[in-house]
């Protein structure tokens, strides 16, 4: 069996094994753009629920405002990721990972801000400080090695740690290590104290 190229992984920014689904909440990146940091988020819809397709509604601008008390307190945000890694592993893809999607805010890290202009933008079903599951450890690493195949990837980290005291997700329970040993990355790619 012949693997498939790194090229032949990606069109336009879009990862072949993802199941696509645009949202519009997305922009160019800035000139010289490196894309070389992924950022892991948690995310779900209402906190805690997993399974619907609420997170997929939040980022194509759909979601029922009015389904769930919860969600009167982030109405009207437009917010995107590049990436959704459900609990089953199964992925999904909003923004072509060559455009600026809209995920980490005000932000910092490598000595640069604005994240979002240089990052790809992996969500993952969970809250921040629980477990995830294999299926998603198994995805993501699979996903960040497609990514770096494609793009100077060098860096990974959580928004937590690109956003301190704002943001607190992944959080304490996911796996940097596990990451770090199942992508094969050098330990100096990620946050302290994987580095």
């Amino acid at each position: 069996m012949t693997r498939p190229t790194p090229d032949a992984l990606w069109a336009g920014g879009w990862y072949r094994f993802a199941h696509r689904c645009d949202s519009p909440n997305f922009g160019p990146r800035p000139a010289g753009a490196q894309i070389d940091l992924v950022v892991v988020h948690s995310i779900s819809l209402p906190p805690g629920a997993y399974g619907g397709d609420e997170v997929q509604r939040l980022f194509t601008n759909t979601l029922d405002w009015d389904a769930h008390p919860y969600f009167q307190t982030i109405r009207g945000i437009q917010v995107s990721a590049h990436f959704f890694i459900r609990r089953d592993g199964a992925l999904w893809q909003f923004v072509s990972c060559d455009e600026r999607a809209w995920h980490a805010g005000p932000s910092q890290w490598r000595g640069r801000a604005n994240c979002n202009d240089d990052s790809v933008g992996i969500e993952l079903e969970g809250l921040e400080g629980e477990s995830f599951e294999p299926a998603q450890y198994e995805a993501l690493s699979a996903l960040c090695a497609a990514l770096a195949q494609h793009y100077p990837i060098r860096h990974l980290a959580g928004h937590e740690h690109i956003a301190p005291g704002r943001k607190a997700d992944p959080g304490a329970r996911f796996d940097w290590a596990l990451l770090q040993r199942e992508t094969g990355f050098p330990p100096e790619w990620f946050p302290a104290p994987y580095a």
